[in-house]
């Protein structure tokens, strides 16, 4: 078993997780690596535990990794046993999450950095980074997502990649948000976050992102930034194994996706209201799955309730995917790229999406999933997998040859893994 957290004041949050590495780690290799992830990834139960854990598996493996990481609450010895099996340290400090009306946060209205960097800033982080640092003189740090560049900042004499820059959510809420007000205050944002990238990235040697849409959008806030990756989010294809037509409900659908988070919620909600209704007036037997936790959204807007299964949170969507009919992904907002329909493309689950909720991915409408923005449009292709088995074989057939083809974990870490020897190996890239 691994070690038990020691515990230690930390951000006046109540813990500060150290499980120290063994000797005779096997990750030893000939980059030493500093990973900070705002995400513990163990378990890997959402898309960004599981893009990070993922990357850590796959690097770990090849090189030595020490992760240093946010938590909501403390791990369990037996996550951290996990994620020793391929890294060296795995430390935690607490996280604080944003707090829109707390000082710090009201103060960041008159600084250059965004707001929720000024609020959820952890000097106990700060500390366990430097520390560490200090103490193992790394070749190389990566900070997964923006909220973890602000420490790797603090390490001095390596290389620095940030890993995962998102900006296109932000950038696409300035121009399409309809109430003048809101589109003002997104327009605001917009413009000092990209203020603030370009400031940042002169620090960092290079940058990762998950869609061609990505990079372009970073390439109009840092023009200046010389090395930039499109590493793609991906599935581990051992994992799941593709359904058989015999194991399908008939007339059932699934949403998958936890209802906290806002894009999913609002997705949900205009299926609901715009698209459930059509599907039901023709097939009144068909039934709505959605996994994930539901808590704290009000779900008393969603409609149609009585004609929906909440499952809430499950450890494994594999027995759902297999079972299902069709997978929905009417998402209206977001960016990146949706790991729910790479898991759905490797399950073998026939998928109808928006272009949104599709966004960033490679693919081509009616080959390898159904594209509708429409309601009826999106009604429509539904009702069409559920009533044309051939339909269904050739979407089962080609989504999971596309996972296959451009979207195994394993094909890509080793793109990530060759970009970042580049970094390591090459001279400073900074100005």
């Amino acid at each position: 078993m691994a070690p038990p957290a020691r515990t230690a004041a930390g951000d006046g949050a109540g813990h500060l997780g150290l499980f120290p590495r063994e000797d005779g780690h096997a990750g030893c290799s000939t980059v030493k690596i500093l990973f900070l992830s705002r995400w513990f990834p163990y378990p890997p139960d959402n898309g960004a535990r599981i893009r990070v854990f993922s990357i850590l598996r796959g690097l770990g493996r090849k090189h030595r990794v020490d992760l240093i990481s946010f938590v909501e609450d403390p791990p369990s010895p037996e996550s951290c046993e996990v994620l020793r099996e391929f890294l060296g340290e795995v430390l935690t400090v607490p996280y604080r999450a944003f707090q829109p009306g707390r000082l710090t946060a009201l103060a960041g209205f008159f600084s250059p950095t965004p707001r929720s960097l000024l609020d959820t800033y952890s000097q106990a982080m700060a500390d366990v980074v430097t520390g560490l640092a200090i103490k193992e003189k790394y070749d190389l740090v990566v900070a997964s997502e923006l909220d973890m560049a602000p420490y790797a900042r603090l390490v001095s004499n390596a290389r620095k990649v940030l890993e995962e820059l998102e900006v296109t959510k932000i950038a696409r809420r300035s121009l399409d948000e309809p109430h003048p007000l809101r589109r003002l205050r997104y327009r605001l944002t917009w413009w000092k976050l990209s203020r603030y990238l370009t400031r940042l990235l002169e620090e960092f040697d290079g940058c990762t992102v998950v869609s061609e849409l990505e990079r372009e959008a970073v390439m109009r806030c840092a023009p200046q930034l010389k090395h930039m990756a499109v590493i793609p989010n991906g599935v581990d294809l051992s994992f799941y194994q593709p359904a058989d037509e015999k194991e399908m409900e008939p007339e059932s659908l699934i949403f998958t996706g936890a209802l906290s988070y806002r894009v999913n919620f609002e997705g949900l909600e205009f299926f609901a209201r715009e698209i459930y209704p059509l599907i039901l007036a023709e097939r009144p037997g068909a039934r709505l799955y959605i996994t994930g936790k539901t808590a704290p959204a009000p779900m008393e807007r969603l409609n149609l309730r009585d004609k929906m299964v909440f499952t809430g949170y499950l450890a494994d969507l594999r027995p759902m995917l297999r079972r299902v009919c069709v997978n929905v992904v009417p998402l209206l907002t977001g960016g990146g790229t949706r790991l729910k329909i790479l898991e759905g493309w490797a399950a073998g689950t026939p998928i109808v999406s928006t272009s949104r909720g599709a966004e960033g991915l490679s693919f081509e409408d009616g080959r390898h999933l159904l594209i509708a923005d429409q309601p009826a449009q999106f009604a429509r292709a539904v009702l069409r997998i559920i009533s044309d088995p051939a339909l269904r074989a050739s979407l089962r057939e080609n989504g999971r040859a596309l996972v296959e083809t451009h979207y195994d974990w394993n094909a890509i870490v080793d793109r990530l893994d060759d970009f970042l020897l580049s970094i390591s190996s090459g001279d400073s890239l900074r100005r």
